[in-house]
């Protein structure tokens, strides 16, 4: 085999996982998991727009990711805005290519303490809100027959933990969420998959697991690899995902935890 032959083979798949002239809308985009899958995906050559209600933060993380990245003020919990959200990013930017849901909230208490308007707080902001999201932007992807739609999901979702339950609930209904979609969006080239974060190195994980050892110990203990995941693992499993070299890739939950998931 010639020299010439390896070299543009090896081409064709650096640039299966290259996301150059796609555009990618990240949800929660301005801080922890989101801003380093904005970050890998940046990096990847895509054009990033960062959705978030904080302006100071996504402004920040703009001006760390550089000229291809951009924001935009959103509350997504508002329903009722996601419809002309998904529009100007389009009138602005161009058509959306990717999307990932990664917008999220968490509560940790007792289910028996749960009141009924924190637990639709939390299904409100993790569910209903990614569901609008991926109806508005599915619907757009498929008119034009391809997109990538990203969602994140949880160790929560695979396995029970304890005081977590409104988060346990919405995080395993976007699972299913992710199979049911996959069959009415895939015949349309219009790709569903979800990441599953494990026990991931961000300063809110480290703190939370700080304030609670024995969930700290009992995390690490049931992870073959023995570590936390680095943020960017996250990142770069988002990248793989929405690149053609996961073409043939629908309907599935990746979990990116160190063997967590599988652990004992």
């Amino acid at each position: 085999m010639s020299t010439d032959h390896n070299v543009s083979e090896a081409n064709i798949h650096q640039q299966a996982f290259s996301l150059a002239g796609k555009i990618a809308v990240v949800t929660g985009g301005g801080s922890g998991i989101g801003f380093y899958i904005a970050q890998s995906m940046v990096q990847a050559g895509a054009k990033v727009i960062l959705t978030g209600r904080r302006e100071s933060v996504l402004q920040e993380a703009v001006e760390t990711l550089g000229s291809n990245a951009s924001y935009m003020v959103n509350d997504i919990t508002k329903l009722e805005t996601i419809p002309q959200l998904v529009a100007d990013i389009e009138t602005r930017n161009g058509l959306i290519d990717i999307l990932v849901n990664n917008a999220g909230i968490n509560m940790k208490k007792h289910a028996v303490e749960v009141t009924d308007e924190d637990f639709d707080k939390i299904v409100q902001t993790n569910l209903y809100s990614v569901f609008s999201m991926t109806r508005e932007c599915g619907k757009r992807m498929i008119e034009r027959k391809q997109g990538s739609i990203i969602m994140i999901t949880s160790m929560a979702a695979l396995y029970g933990i304890d005081r977590v339950v409104a988060y346990t609930a919405s995080k395993s209904a976007v699972g299913g969420m992710v199979k049911a979609l996959a069959t009415e969006f895939s015949p349309h080239n219009v790709r569903i998959n979800a990441v599953a974060p494990g026990f991931i190195e961000t300063p809110m994980m480290l703190t939370a697991m700080g304030g609670d050892p024995a969930r700290r110990d009992k995390a690490m203990d049931r992870t073959p690899m023995g570590t936390w995941g680095k943020p960017d693992d996250i990142g770069l499993a988002a990248v793989f995902l929405a690149s053609s070299a996961a073409k043939f890739i629908t309907g599935v939950t990746l979990p990116v935890d160190g063997g967590n998931s599988i652990g004992f």
